[in-house]
């Protein structure tokens, strides 16, 4: 059994074992680590051995905790990595390398089309329909789109949003309120086989399938990093945040907002769990929590968009495509039919 994990802002930890009897035999870890005393390395090995096979990520990270010498320095890896790293190779998790990615830009869209997309593409991948994916939405009117079991009353002032133009949409994934003007945030949606993430938690594959767009911040000189559960931030702020779903079919819905330009005074108007959040933190403006992207490299959204691309496309792969005309003809359907009536809008009231 094979199994590889990059430690997100680490290194990449490999793996190979076998079995015998239900456990684990002939550990042989690897990577592109670092160890401080060598033998370590030999230590970790041998606390893997013998360990049953069905033993958690976190079990596994426990042992390894337990066996090493104290004084032991690990860079770019940790007993969490190494438990995550053995459980894809049981579960004989996929890599990377082993998809071909569809890279989507569709163009202007509305909000409600865009999250009917998401469940459509989501459900095609998992069908075996399509290959994995990597889209771009693009849309020419503001809406707040509320995570599947946000309360409508509870997250939007609903007087403030009429007031503003702001259409209130509700997605398929959990999580909070994405606040999206048109063209002044960057959002991405990511689907892929659920053997991707085989070995992970929600949490863990949270970082792992957002670790390319760190590493596209990185590039444009954004110090960005992953705060757990689902935030990405800078020193100057906040940056945006992801939402996910694991469908029964197999697939991995996985999308992150990143704000660019966002009215931040509009924010909070329109969002009470802004003024909330805010209250909490003893901060009276949201601009001092969200650190939009144009601040921060003084590029423009569409060029921003180009690199992040790049960045995915040179760490993934992947081909530019275009949406079918059957995806885009459910997906406007079932924006018409789903999520613009009430039942599921208001789901939640």
């Amino acid at each position: 059994m094979h199994g590889e994990y990059k430690v997100p802002g680490g290194k990449l930890v490999v793996v190979d074992l076998d079995e015998q009897d239900g456990r684990i035999a002939n550990p042989r870890l690897a990577g592109d680590f670092f160890l401080d005393p060598d033998d370590a390395l030999e230590v970790m090995n041998d606390a893997l051995k013998g360990l049953p096979i069905d033993s958690s990520a976190e079990d596994i990270a426990r042992v390894i905790l337990n066996a090493i010498p104290e004084g032991t320095t690990l860079l770019g890896v940790t007993p969490e990595a190494i438990g995550i790293v053995v459980r894809r190779a049981i579960t004989r998790a996929i890599d990377w390398r082993e998809l071909d990615f569809r890279i989507l830009r569709p163009g202007v869209l509305a909000p409600r089309v865009h999250v009917a997309l998401d469940q459509v593409l989501a459900e095609q991948v998992g069908a075996g329909r399509s290959k994995p994916l990597l889209r771009f939405w693009d849309w020419d009117s503001s809406a707040v789109v509320l995570g599947s079991f946000q309360s409508v009353k509870n997250e939007v002032d609903l007087e403030a949003a009429k007031r503003r133009n702001v259409d209130v949409v509700r997605r398929i994934t959990g999580g909070g309120a994405m606040f999206m003007e048109a063209g002044n945030v960057v959002t991405y949606s990511l689907v892929v086989p659920l053997d991707l993430v085989q070995g992970m938690s929600f949490q863990e594959s949270y970082a792992f399938l957002d670790a390319w767009v760190l590493d596209g911040l990185h590039e444009l000189g954004i110090e960005a990093v992953y705060q757990p559960l689902n935030d990405i931030a800078s020193p100057n702020g906040k940056i945006g945040g992801a939402a996910q779903k694991r469908l029964g079919s197999g697939a991995v819905l996985h999308h992150a907002t990143l704000s660019y330009d966002i009215d931040a005074d509009a924010m909070v108007d329109v969002l009470r769990i802004g003024r909330e959040k805010l209250s909490d933190k003893g901060t009276t403006s949201a601009k001092k929590r969200v650190s939009p992207l144009r601040t921060q490299t003084g590029m423009a959204r569409q060029d921003i968009i180009d690199s992040l691309t790049k960045t995915f496309m040179s760490q993934h792969g992947g081909t530019f495509d275009e949406l079918r005309p059957e995806e885009l003809a459910r997906a406007e359907e079932l924006a018409e039919s789903k999520f613009t009536s009430k039942e599921w809008t208001y789901r939640v009231p």
